[in-house]
């Protein structure tokens, strides 16, 4: 179903302005485009017009379309500011952003739309391969009448992942890539975890502390309550 082929728009769409900023922030490979991908199709159902812009640079899977890890697409239009496609936001009712944190204008852009009755939903890294924020994407937070964290599986450990690693040598901040230079890890994997053994339980063949070479007994034997005067 395209999203924005807008003439396939039955008549009787709503018109109803419902205006808000809902945010889809997780690490990569967490899902945040196909939950994307999701909400703007029950709108779509729901026959209102949408818009789907994507990342103009971000060309992995596909050219023309946004798409997610697994190849599921979607029809977007491509650009690298998002004032770019403004004509075409303010005829829609419903519009979706894929890859938010690399537009600048992403906060004003969505903050001005949402105040215009059109509901936005944002997809976006909330941090960068340093745990850092991504941008300013951070300031959505507040205007944002909803906001989610997904999480992956971390590729090292296969446990609940909520960062991005980077496996490549750039440091650049913006470098776009998929498996080959990124990968989902959780903080133990990201090199974050510090265990203090101390406050850890010593294992089964671990010798007790109360059993470990100290002062050694004198072998005297004493009675109890000797220093009591009853």
């Amino acid at each position: 179903m395209d999203c924005v082929d807008f003439p396939r728009v039955l008549p009787n769409s709503p018109r109803k302005a419902r205006g808000q900023i809902q945010v889809i922030f997780g690490p990569m490979f967490s899902g945040k485009s196909t939950e994307l991908m999701r909400r703007v199709r029950r709108f779509q159902i729901a026959q209102y017009k949408c818009l789907v812009i994507k990342y103009a640079k971000d060309t992995r899977y596909s050219d023309k379309g946004m798409a997610t890890h697994d190849k599921n697409t979607m029809e977007a239009v491509p650009a690298n500011c998002l004032d770019d496609v403004r004509p075409l936001a303010l005829q829609a009712c419903v519009i979706g952003i894929d890859e938010g944190q690399f537009f600048q204008d992403t906060v004003e852009f969505c903050e001005e739309m949402a105040n215009l009755g059109k509901t936005i939903i944002v997809a976006a890294l909330d941090g960068t391969f340093q745990r850092k924020p991504f941008g300013n994407i951070l300031n959505l937070i507040p205007l944002a009448e909803s906001v989610v964290k997904l999480h992956a599986v971390c590729m090292q450990c296969y446990k609940e992942a909520a960062y991005t690693k980077r496996i490549g040598a750039e440091k650049e901040v913006e470098v776009i890539g998929g498996a080959d230079k990124y990968q989902a890890v959780c903080r133990k994997c990201y090199g974050g975890l510090m265990v203090d053994k101390e406050n850890t339980a010593p294992f089964w063949n671990e010798t007790p502390p109360h059993a470990l070479a100290g002062k050694k007994m004198d072998g005297i034997n004493r009675p109890l309550f000797s220093s009591l005067h009853l």
